[in-house]
């Protein structure tokens, strides 16, 4: 027997209806200018998260690659992930 109608759920969880996204983007519209003209003081200004974000948005971002390590000793397999972005 199917029990999912008696999970409760959430009323506010999953996507929003496009109703909703489409009020919400025409509140937005009128300040596009103004957060464009910020989002470019700052990176002019030199502002880290902001630069990244830029490059982020225009490049995307770099292929990942994890390198796994896996070493048996007979008992538990210990497996080493290698981040090869993260700063050493």
């Amino acid at each position: 027997m199917d029990k999912r109608k008696n999970n409760g759920g959430n009323k506010n969880a999953g996507r929003k209806s496009k109703a909703e996204e489409q009020k919400l983007i025409e509140k937005l519209t009128p300040l596009e200018k103004d957060a464009l003209k910020k989002f470019e003081m700052n990176i002019k200004a030199g502002e880290k998260w902001a630069i990244e974000l830029f490059f982020k948005y225009m490049y995307g971002l770099p292929k990942q690659q994890i390198e796994a390590d896996v070493k048996n000793t007979g008992q538990i397999p210990i497996i080493q992930i290698v981040n090869p972005n993260e700063d050493k």
